[in-house]
């Protein structure tokens, strides 16, 4: 015989059954949050060091958590939001880094390990920008999106001016230096695509914005012939003979130089001398 289900009956049965889903879920979620009840601030963090002196970051990171969740104002609050920076980035959760350094300085702008957290805020930045191929010369990775690299030269040089006897300000001097040299190159890319494209006011402009903003970069004497080339597709041949007399007295050997002419590579006009 074929039972017929009411409307009513079916709705109640559905009803049933997403209470049921919802304690499940629930019980789950309680069992998940009572993992560490009644475990004591200074157990949890005995048991967090040694995961991290054993390299068992997502053991480490688990009791930090509880820490920072169940004794945010505990004798361990502090140091447990530092060493859960650390154990992030051992992970190569660079987001994850970023923002737990990121609230540490937000809530302690004046602890004696502030320049730390910063320090690696802009280290994970710093990762999260390298390529894998990059080390072997087999990608230019100044042809890249730069977000996370200028995030990272934002942070090194916030170290730098905020705190300039750190102990970490040498190796984030050396950091700025790279990323410096990187953007510059990034720039020129950018305004050799517009002389490809014809638009030589926009790659005067990055020439321009080169030269004035990273003028201790070697990406400068590029940036100067830029400039000559973008000028010369402008017609404005006046402007580039002054923009060459400068690269002529910092880089008389430039590749696009020929003696005291100038070769352009891609606009059609014709050579330049000084």
């Amino acid at each position: 015989m074929r039972v017929f289900t009411t409307p009513a009956r079916l709705a109640a049965l559905l009803l049933a059954t997403t209470l049921l889903a919802g304690c499940a879920s629930n019980g789950a979620q309680e069992e998940e949050e009572d993992e560490f009840a009644g475990v004591a601030e200074r157990e949890l963090y005995e048991e967090a060091r040694e995961s991290l002196d054993r390299g068992r970051y997502p053991t480490a990171i688990s009791r930090l958590e509880a820490i920072d969740t169940r004794f945010p104002f505990g004798n361990h609050a502090e140091q447990a939001q530092l060493e859960l920076i650390y154990a992030y980035y051992e992970t190569s959760d660079w987001e994850a880094t970023r923002a737990a350094a990121s609230r540490f300085i937000r809530l302690h702008p004046s602890h004696p390990q502030a320049d730390y957290a910063l320090y690696m805020r802009g280290l994970a930045a710093w990762q999260a920008g390298r390529f894998s191929l990059e080390r072997l010369r087999l990608i230019d990775i100044s042809k890249r999106d730069l977000g996370a690299s200028r995030d990272a030269y934002t942070d090194f040089r916030e170290l730098v001016n905020l705190y300039p006897d750190s102990e970490y300000a040498p190796d984030a001097e050396q950091r700025i230096v790279y990323l410096r040299n990187l953007m510059a190159r990034h720039e020129l890319h950018v305004a050799d695509f517009y002389l490809r494209k014809g638009a030589f006011l926009a790659a005067v402009e990055r020439g321009r914005w080169v030269v004035e903003n990273y003028p201790e970069t070697e990406a400068t004497r590029d940036a100067l012939a830029v400039m000559v080339e973008g000028y010369l597709g402008l017609e404005m041949r006046d402007r580039a003979r002054e923009v060459l007399t400068v690269l002529l007295e910092n880089a008389p050997r430039h590749e696009q130089l020929r003696g005291r002419t100038f070769a352009p590579k891609h606009v059609r006009a014709q050579s330049l001398s000084a």
